[in-house]
C-alpha cells in the first residue's frame, strides 16, 4: 500500500467538504423508493420493446430467455448490490463516494463528469424512441424531427425547474406500459412455443451466441443505472432494503418486461403476424390491433417515457452544476440538448446495440473497480483519496478499452470480437484495480470531516 503521508482534511475540494449525508429520517422502506425507481426504468418501452434483437433469430426461444435471466442476476449482483450498499451506508451521492476509487480531482471527471455526459446520450434515446412512438401512432412521418426537438427541449427545461412536478405524475404512468406488456403476452404467448429461429448459413453456436447477446445487451443498458445506485439507495434504512430493491427492482423487473417482449415476439412470429426479421413488439402490436387502438397505446407508452427524460436531464444539469460550477446549467444543459437533438434526429440514438456498448464499455470497469475498493476496505467507504487514484483511472482506462474494441462504431479493422463485452469490461476493471491496489498503486486516503447529517 502507499506510503505517502496522509495529507490533510482542508486538502480536500469544497464540493466534497460541503457533502451532508441523507439523515434517516428521510429514508423509507425499499418498495416505495429504490424498487420502484428501478422497476421504472425497465418498463420504459425503448428498453423493452426490440430487446429481442439480441439472439432471438439465430438462437431461438429458450437461450434468449435464459440470457435475460442470467443478464438480470449479473445486474444485481455485479452492477447494483455493492453501488446500493455504498449509497446506503454513507447516505451520500455517487459523484462523493466515486472519489474512493477516481481521487478528490480526478472524481470530478469520473464518474461525475461522465455520469452527467451520457444522460444527454439517454435524452437522445428517449427523444428518438418516444418521436417514433407518436409518428406510428398518428402515421406522420414528417412530424419526427420536430418532435425529436421539442421532446428535448421541453425535458431539458423541465429536468432543470419543475422535476418535482414530474415526479408526481411518474408514479402512474408506468402503468401503462406494464398494461402494454400484459397485452402482448395474452395475444401472442399462445403461439411462442411453435417459434423456429432462423440461424445464418454456416453459423455455429447459435444459442451460446444469443445467450451472450441477450446478457450483454441487458447489462449495457443497465451500467449507469447500476452506478446510480449509490444516489438511489441513500433512500434505502439497511441492507434488506437494499436486497429486496435489487431482487424485485431489478431482477423480476427485467426478467418480466424483457421476457414478455421475447415471449410476444417470438409469438407473433409462429403465428404468421409479423415476418421473421422483425424484433419489435409494438410493430407486432400494430399488426394485430385496430388503428385507434394501437395509435392509444403509442401515446401512451410516449406519455410514460417522458419522465425518464426529464430525469436524465435533472441528473445531468446535477453532476454539470457540481463539475462545472462556475457554468450556468442553461449553458451547459442547452448545449447538451442539442447534442442529444442531433443523435436523434440523426437516427444514431436508434442504434441500441452500439449505443449500450458504449455504456457498458464506459461504466462497466467503473462500477467493477468500484467493487473492488469496498471489498478492499473490509466491506466500507473508504473515503475519498488524493488527487487522481492511479488504481482506479488505470483499471477504468483498460476496462473501456476491453470493452469499446466489438463496439460497431469503431471502424471495422479495430474490431474484436469479445463476447458479453460490458461483463468483460467490469471484470476487467476490477482485476485491474485488485492488481493495482497490490502493488501500492493507490492514493492516500483523506480524512473527512466529521458532519451530521442534515435534519
Amino acid at each position: 500500500m502507499s506510503k505517502q503521508q496522509t495529507p490533510p482534511a482542508s486538502s480536500l475540494p469544497a464540493y466534497i467538504t460541503s457533502a451532508t449525508p441523507n439523515p434517516q429520517a428521510n429514508r423509507a422502506p425499499w418498495y416505495k423508493t429504490s424498487a420502484q425507481t428501478y422497476a421504472g426504468i425497465f418498463l420504459w418501452f425503448a428498453f423493452w420493446a426490440t430487446i429481442s434483437q439480441n439472439g432471438l433469430s439465430t438462437g431461438g426461444l429458450a437461450p434468449v430467455l435464459i440470457g435475460v435471466v442470467l443478464g438480470a442476476v449479473i445486474c444485481h449482483f455485479l452492477f447494483f448490490l455493492v453501488p446500493g450498499l455504498i449509497g446506503m451506508k454513507t447516505g451520500l451521492p455517487l459523484y462523493i463516494v466515486g472519489t474512493s476509487t477516481f481521487g478528490a480531482v480526478g472524481g470530478l471527471l469520473m464518474p461525475g463528469f461522465l455520469m452527467g455526459a451520457l444522460q444527454f446520450g439517454w435524452l437522445g434515446v428517449n427523444a428518438y424512441f418516444s418521436a417514433g412512438a407518436l409518428v406510428n401512432g398518428f402515421n406522420a412521418p414528417g412530424l419526427r424531427i420536430p418532435i425529436c426537438i421539442l421532446w428535448t427541449l421541453a425535458a431539458a427545461f423541465v429536468g432543470m425547474k419543475g422535476i418535482q412536478y414530474v415526479a408526481r405524475v411518474a408514479t402512474y404512468l408506468p402503468i401503462i406500459p406494464l398494461v402494454v406488456l400484459i397485452i402482448g403476452v395474452v395475444l401472442f404467448a399462445g403461439s411462442a412455443g411453435s417459434y423456429q429461429p432462423t440461424p445464418e448459413v454456416g453459423s455455429t453456436g447459435g444459442g451460446s451466441k444469443a445467450l451472450l447477446a441477450m446478457v450483454a445487451a441487458i447489462v449495457g443498458f443497465f451500467a449507469t443505472a447500476g452506478a446510480a445506485g449509490v444516489d438511489i439507495c441513500t433512500s434505502n434504512r439497511n441492507k434488506q432494503d437494499v436486497s429486496l430493491a435489487g431482487i424485485f427492482g431489478v431482477i423480476v423487473a427485467i426478467t418480466f418486461t424483457a421476457g414478455i417482449s421475447v415471449i410476444a415476439v417470438a409469438g407473433a412470429r409462429a403465428s404468421g403476424v409479423v415476418g421473421p426479421a422483425e424484433v419489435d413488439m409494438t410493430l407486432a402490436l400494430g399488426k394485430k390491433l385496430s388503428p385507434g387502438v394501437f395509435a392509444a397505446v403509442m401515446i401512451g407508452l410516449t406519455l410514460a417515457a417522458f419522465p425518464g427524460a426529464c430525469f436524465s436531464s435533472f441528473i445531468a444539469a446535477n453532476s454539470f452544476k457540481t463539475t462545472m460550477p462556475g457554468v450556468s446549467p442553461f449553458v451547459s444543459v442547452g448545449i447538451g440538448a442539442v447534442v442529444s437533438i442531433i443523435l436523434a434526429v440523426t437516427g444514431w440514438a436508434g442504434q441500441l446495440p452500439s449505443v449500450f456498448g458504449l455504456i457498458g464499455a464506459s461504466f462497466g470497469p467503473i462500477v467493477g473497480a468500484m467493487v473492488v475498493d469496498y471489498l478492499l476496505s473490509g466491506g466500507t467507504w473508504s473515503g475519498p483519496r488524493a488527487g487522481f487514484n492511479p488504481a482506479g483511472w488505470i483499471a477504468w482506462l483498460v476496462g473501456f478499452v476491453v470493452g469499446v474494441l466489438p463496439n460497431p462504431l469503431l471502424p471495422a479493422s479495430l474490431h474484436v470480437d469479445i463476447p458479453c463485452a460490458p461483463v468483460a469490461a467490469f471484470i476487467v476493471g476490477a482485476v485491474v484495480y485488485f492488481v493495482c491496489a497490490k502493488l501500492g498503486m493507490l492514493s492516500p486516503v483523506i480524512p473527512m470531516p466529521v458532519k451530521a447529517p442534515a435534519k
